[in-house]
C-alpha cells in the first residue's frame, strides 16, 4: 500500500488538522519528547529542504547504504526509534508557535510541488525521487502524530 502524497491537497489538509489536534495536554504514547518538543522536532527536516541550513550530516554513502530504504520506504518507523542528536529538542517550545512554524514549512513544501522535488538531492541520502521525498516527510510526520494519538 502506498503512503499518502504530501503534495496532495487533501493529504496536506489532513496533516494540518492532525497537527492542530495536538495541545499542551496531549500525552505521548511512547518516547521522551513533549508535545511542544515533537512539533519543533518535526520542523527541523524542513529547514534542510527549504532553507538549506543542513542540520543533517553530509555522509551520502553511509546514508544511501544504510538509511535510505528505512527513511524513504513505505514501511512505518518503529516506536522508540533512536533520534539523531541534531534533531533532539531540549527546550520547551511554545506549542502555538511550533505549530505555526511547522504548518508554514509544510505549506511551503506543498506549494513547491512534486516537480520541484523530483531528483532533488538530500544532504544525507543523495538524490531522491518526489515519491521518496513525500514518503520520508509523510512517515516522519505520521510517526510523531501517532505518538500523540492524532
Amino acid at each position: 500500500m502506498s503512503l499518502p502524497q504530501i503534495f496532495d491537497e487533501a493529504t496536506n489538509q489532513t496533516l494540518v488538522e492532525r497537527i492542530n489536534a495536538i495541545t499542551s495536554d496531549s500525552q505521548r504514547l511512547w518516547g521522551k519528547m513533549s508535545a511542544g518538543q515533537v512539533l519543533k522536532h518535526m520542523t527541523i527536516p524542513y529547514y534542510d529542504i527549504i532553507d538549506d541550513k543542513h542540520r543533517t550530516p553530509r555522509m551520502r554513502l553511509l546514508g544511501k547504504l544504510f538509511f535510505k530504504s528505512i527513511m524513504t520506504s513505505e514501511k512505518p518507523y518503529k516506536k522508540n526509534s533512536p533520534t539523531a542528536k541534531q534533531f533532539i529538542i531540549t527546550d520547551e517550545p511554545d506549542i502555538a508557535a511550533a505549530k505555526k512554524e511547522l504548518i508554514e514549512k509544510m505549506q511551503e513544501v506543498h506549494a513547491r510541488g512534486a516537480g520541484y522535488f523530483e531528483g532533488k538531492s538530500h544532504t544525507f541520502l543523495g538524490k531522491l525521487t518526489a515519491t521518496e521525498w513525500s514518503n520520508m516527510l509523510y512517515k516522519h510526520l505520521d510517526h510523531h502524530l501517532r505518538q500523540f494519538g492524532v
